[in-house]
């Protein structure tokens, strides 16, 4: 009777959130439990056509449905609080969503898991979740790899050798116990100097003196972290030189041989021409005493 009286206010009648208000919401939502279903059952028991009753069959069919129905809704809370505790310890991803609407998402490992109500509630961070909150489930390898340092993507670096620079290039320095805080670099097989590799942020520098005494061609860069892991990555980069200075110096040391050996092979013919003209003085004197003699 209560709910058929409504304050009125400047001659209207004022809606109020009743109690009705908020049952009739609640039906309106596309759910049929096991509530709703014995609520129907009554209904038609108590509404039914006294000349025409539903048969005793009838009503033990319904109930056998309706028992299903809870047996089924049993096991699935049985599998869900299962599921709940197997979580124990793994890092999963659930979702909220805050007084304003908004959805957010909070990672976390599962601390451990309370029931509250025959459900089982999530404990991540300090907070407590419904399972049907969950979103993600991460391997506990992933997340391993998913930290170590690194480098996201592939690297290509130019060195020029007429307008020699240094070369900068990003890596990742991983999360949690595989922080890495120093690199090392390997090029063409050989560990670059300390003293020409400097570790900035995440940011890596080689000196250009380091690349200066690379003969022309592409080689991968390795580079290793100092992280627990001890992390080696050897795929990611590679460095490509072009007009090396050491290239020149080998061409201008070839045109000097070279012209040594033109220079060497002109005194020989001079040699020779010089022998000749001595066989021919020999000749012309042998000449000489021939005559000599017929005189």
């Amino acid at each position: 009777m209560s709910n058929l009286v409504k304050p009125v206010k400047d001659g209207k009648v004022v809606e109020t959130n009743t109690s009705s208000t908020k049952t009739n919401s609640k039906r309106g939502s596309n759910e049929l439990g096991k509530e709703a279903f014995l609520q129907l059952l009554v209904t038609q028991m108590k509404y039914q056509d006294p000349l025409n009753p539903s048969t005793d069959t009838e009503y033990i069919a319904q109930l056998a449905t309706f028992s299903q129905l809870e047996q089924m809704q049993n096991i699935s809370t049985t599998s869900t609080n299962s599921q709940a505790f197997s979580l124990v310890g793994k890092e999963v991803i659930v979702k909220g969503e805050s007084l304003n609407g908004n959805v957010n998402y909070i990672q976390g490992r599962v601390d451990y898991v309370v029931m509250s109500g025959n459900k089982a509630k999530l404990s991540i961070n300090g907070g407590l979740y419904n399972m049907d909150q969950l979103d993600t489930v991460l391997d506990d390898f992933y997340i391993f790899e998913k930290g170590l340092p690194g480098v996201e993507g592939k690297v290509e670096m130019t060195y020029d050798g007429e307008k020699p620079e240094d070369k900068t290039f990003e890596v990742k320095l991983g999360e949690g116990d595989t922080v890495a805080t120093g690199v090392a670099i390997i090029i063409n097989g050989a560990v670059v100097n300390p003293d020409l590799v400097e570790l900035k942020g995440n940011k890596v520098t080689i000196k250009k003196e380091a690349l200066a005494g690379l003969e022309n061609g592409t080689y991968p860069v390795i580079i290793g972290f100092n992280d627990a892991n001890k992390t080696v990555v050897s795929d990611r980069i590679t460095l490509t030189v072009k007009n090396a200075v050491i290239e020149k110096e080998k061409d201008e040391n070839k045109t000097e041989e070279n012209d040594k050996t033109e220079g060497n092979d002109k005194t020989e013919g001079n040699d020779k021409t010089e022998g000749n003209d001595t066989t021919e003085g020999n000749n012309t004197t042998e000449n000489n005493n021939d005559t000599a003699g017929n005189t």
